[in-house]
């Protein structure tokens, strides 16, 4: 990681953050920090910097719970063993206490190395909310500009170097992660293919098939599923991944880490650097 540092120093006279002017003390806007406003709910639009075109996949999961961390940081891991330069992202992140690191932004975090918070969680809330209902409780009104704005903003702090980035969203598909938009509209904004992670037991059929209809009917490209669970889930958990690969053409379905196993392990040779794809142009 310390070459990864290396390169980056030429890209970027601070690596801690931005302009004091335009950003809080910890150079990223915090939601939870100073943002309420007597006379009701404020957007607060960022012009949204310029997309890159490096390679990357978004992870998303069929509901919150399902170890959308643990495949993502799996993933980064995988990569970097594979020698990529691998840049990490949680755009929103809620349940975080003010100045610290999200968890789920440590974990991604650790997978490729120390880098600084405002590179890999730039929108950070108090409340373990939806975004949009964190955001609001705290007195103001997110919304998709804003998000935009910060995650680019973000990805553009990583060196030129990079050559995929692995992107974690928030909750499901479909949750709202603004007045405007829910996490399936960032994850069109990125326009990389998605790594759907599932539960592999009992439901996950009909959660899963929503979750991959709902990204296709939006032009997402879904490039895998990812089945996470634990041993001793009965026969639902033998059959599903077989039931879901008959009723899913074109989609692989991956089999995860079982019950305290390494996700790095169980997903290595599973060509993530060729699934990965660049935003499509347009």
């Amino acid at each position: 990681m310390g070459s990864l540092l290396r390169q980056i120093a030429p890209h970027r006279t601070r690596v801690d953050g931005g302009s004091a002017s335009t950003l809080d003390s910890s150079g990223w806007l915090d939601y939870d920090r100073s943002r309420s406003v007597a006379s009701g709910f404020r957007s607060m639009p960022t012009a949204p910097t310029p997309r890159r075109r490096t390679p990357g996949l978004f992870v998303t999961g069929t509901d919150t719970g399902v170890g959308k961390t643990y495949i993502a940081a799996g993933l980064a891991r995988c990569l970097v063993a594979e020698g990529v330069i691998v840049g990490v992202l949680k755009p929103l992140a809620t349940g975080v206490a003010p100045g610290a690191w999200p968890e789920d932004a440590a974990a991604l975090a650790a997978a490729v190395g120390a880098v600084p918070l405002g590179w890999v969680a730039p929108i950070r809330m108090a409340e373990p909310l939806a975004p949009s209902v964190a955001a609001r409780r705290a007195g103001s009104a997110l919304v998709l500009s804003t998000i935009l704005g910060k995650t680019f903003e973000a990805l553009g702090l990583w060196p030129a170097a990079t050559e995929i980035f692995v992107v974690e969203g928030v909750g499901g598909l479909l949750c709202p992660i603004g007045e405007d938009a829910t996490a399936a509209d960032l994850a069109a904004a990125l326009d990389y293919p998605l790594i759907v992670v599932a539960r592999r037991g009992l439901g996950t059929l009909n959660h899963t098939m929503m979750t991959v209809e709902a990204a296709t009917s939006r032009g997402l490209r879904v490039a895998a599923v990812v089945l996470n669970g634990h041993a001793g889930e009965g026969p639902a958990g033998e059959t599903n991944p077989s039931e879901l690969s008959r009723w899913l053409p074109g989609v692989a379905v991956v089999e995860g880490p079982r019950a305290g196993g390494d996700a790095a392990e169980a997903l290595a040779g599973g060509g993530w650097r060729s699934r990965a794809r660049p935003p499509r142009m347009g």
